[in-house]
């Protein structure tokens, strides 16, 4: 409720001061009762004129006078707001009341109601202190945030030297040169007038009426189950919609808490990018445009929940409250920087107090050295004629002395002679010292290094006596192994020889098969030719000469050398002797 009264307090401070002053310079009772009644009106208080009679009873000073009209607007009026009011209706009765006679003649980029909605944002915006301004921080974030909402870029530049300008004139704008500012188009140029008016509109929506995002979405009825396109205007408790965005015919609210919760849905029934607002007695099936709204919306509306979870206000004000908060700790460090720097300014001038106190001493104490100084001056002069025959005494003794210093110095130079020849002997001696220990290091040196070579030598004579040993033994071996391939030619040797002598040995035996073959022809021609009978007794030992018969069709033996002279027992019994011998040999 206090922030709630200071963001009143604002408005009612403008209308107040825009009232007509008689000629006592005070405002009148009439004025004052019509302004308490429209208050009253706009924020559903029930007025009292008798208290408003008694409290202006005798005297009348002003609205912030303990006897003015504050006592009693903040009693009879401000007390009992119980936020049940229309802000907008609130702040537009004030506005009625301030703004033709403070509004700028000149003709202004906006149009009245952006001025207005200007001025609501400015009292939002303004410092907690009277006359109200608007300081130099707020005048750029209200300018960044109607640059955002144009789609332009940020002039950080321009304003610098505009808030350079600014800050040597005064702290701030009053809302008058606020809306002058604005309306001038200065940090709007290339912007039309219906694109800064919707900028106004949209940042006026945030901060005055807290719209945290608003937009079309389709809405799913909770009866006939049908999808109703509808403006929803989401706000820091509630989420309202309506037919259109003209905010007339109100359809329904969706009352935000701690334990509400969204979430996304599948796409079903035709409809896409969905998703769910739950709440403790009912749900809402919602439809944004597309994937970019549908996050946007969800992530906003999570946010909102999430603030009421935490008791947070909405980001805009708490992002004002920590702007003033930084003000005003920059503005406690400048008080304590200028209340130290007054210290040291006072510290600095006890110093200049004690510097002079001290200055004066030292001048007297001068003046008294100055007084003993001269007394000095006429002693020392009494004590020089006093010692002057001293002097002359003294004179004569030290003729004398100066005699027998010479002679002493004639001596003591001689003496420092021989010290110096001494002491020359002594360097030649330490260098000769330190080149002998030189020369012992160096052959330390020489010796460590040959008895390192040395050892050198020895390790690799006795790897070379180790690879020779191998080199022997690899040798050796070799040696072995062709002796054990001679052996095995030599035995590889005899059994050619062996097989050779029975291949000669086959040979013959070739021949004196093939003479008997020979022999045997020449009988059997001989025996066809005697008697034709024999053929019956050959048909009868058809398997013992057929064979060699001639002209039959049955397949003969072939060797190397011809046709063969045996039968198939005979060769079968020759292979296996030829087996026999060759095991034999071998």
């Amino acid at each position: 409720m206090v922030g709630l009264k200071e963001e009143l307090l604002k408005s009612i401070w403008h209308a107040f001061t825009a009232l007509d002053l008689d000629r006592s310079g005070k405002v009148s009772k009439s004025q004052l009762k019509v302004l308490s009644h429209n208050l009253c009106t706009v924020l559903n208080v029930p007025h009292d004129p008798v208290a408003l009679e008694e409290h202006f009873r005798d005297d009348d000073e002003g609205p912030v006078s303990n006897q003015g009209y504050m006592p009693y607007l903040n009693k009879f009026i401000l007390e009992k707001v119980q936020g049940n009011f229309d802000k907008v209706e609130f702040n537009r009765m004030c506005w009625t009341l301030c703004a033709k006679k403070n509004l700028s003649r000149s003709p202004l980029l906006i149009s009245d109601e952006d001025a207005f909605k200007v001025w609501v944002i400015f009292n939002f915006l303004s410092e907690d202190k009277y006359p109200l301004i608007i300081v130099p921080e707020e005048i750029e974030y209200l300018l960044k945030k109607l640059t955002e909402a144009m789609g332009a870029g940020w002039q950080q530049e321009q304003f610098d030297h505009y808030k350079i300008a600014l800050n040597t004139n005064r702290e701030g704008l009053s809302a008058w040169e606020l809306i002058d500012l604005i309306g001038s188009g200065q940090f709007s140029k290339g912007m039309d007038r219906q694109t800064v008016s919707m900028a106004i509109n949209e940042v006026f929506n945030e901060l005055i009426l807290d719209v945290l995002k608003q937009g079309y979405m389709l809405k799913k009825g909770h009866k006939r189950k049908n999808w109703t396109e509808r403006w929803f205007v989401l706000k820091p408790n509630i989420i309202s919609y309506y037919v259109s965005e003209d905010l007339k015919d109100k359809k329904g609210d969706i009352i935000l808490d701690g334990n509400c919760c969204v979430e996304a849905l599948p796409d079903k029934d035709g409809k896409k990018c969905l998703f769910l607002i739950k709440c403790l007695d009912k749900s809402f099936e919602i439809s944004a445009s597309d994937k970019k709204k549908k996050q946007e919306w969800i992530q906003a509306i999570q946010t909102t929940v999430n603030l009421l979870r935490a008791g947070s206000p909405p980001p805009h004000k708490e992002a004002r409250q920590k702007r003033k908060e930084l003000r005003q700790k920059l503005l406690a460090e400048q008080e304590e920087l200028e209340r130290q720097m007054k210290e040291l300014q006072t510290a600095n001038e006890n110093k200049q107090k004690e510097l002079e106190t001290v200055r004066k001493q030292l001048e007297a104490a001068a003046a008294r050295a100055a007084e003993e100084e001269k007394k000095r001056l006429q002693t020392q002069v009494e004590l020089q004629d006093r010692f002057s025959l001293e002097l002359e005494r003294e004179k004569m003794v030290r003729q004398k002395m100066e005699e027998q210093v010479a002679q002493k110095s004639s001596e003591l130079e001689q003496y420092l002679q021989r010290v110096r020849e001494l002491e020359e002997m002594y360097k030649q001696l330490q260098e000769a010292l330190e080149d002998e220990k030189q020369a012992r290091q160096d052959e330390e040196t020489v010796r460590k290094l040959q008895a390192r070579l040395l050892e050198e030598e020895s390790a690799k004579r006795a790897e070379l006596e180790k690879w020779h040993l191998q080199q022997q033994q690899t040798i050796q071996m070799t040696e072995a192994e062709k002796q054990e391939l001679e052996n095995q030619r030599m035995i590889k040797e005899q059994a050619l020889q062996v097989a050779m002598q029975q291949l000669e040995q086959l040979e013959l035996e070739r021949k004196e098969a093939l003479e008997q073959y020979e022999e045997v022809k020449k009988k059997l021609e001989t025996a066809a030719n005697n008697t034709k009978s024999w053929k019956d007794k050959v048909a009868h030992h058809e398997g013992l000469i057929r064979l060699i018969e001639p002209g039959s069709k049955n397949p003969h033996l072939i060797t190397n050398w011809g046709p063969a002279a045996f039968t198939e027992a005979e060769l079968e019994q020759r292979q296996k002797s030829w087996k026999g011998k060759k095991t034999t040999s071998e």
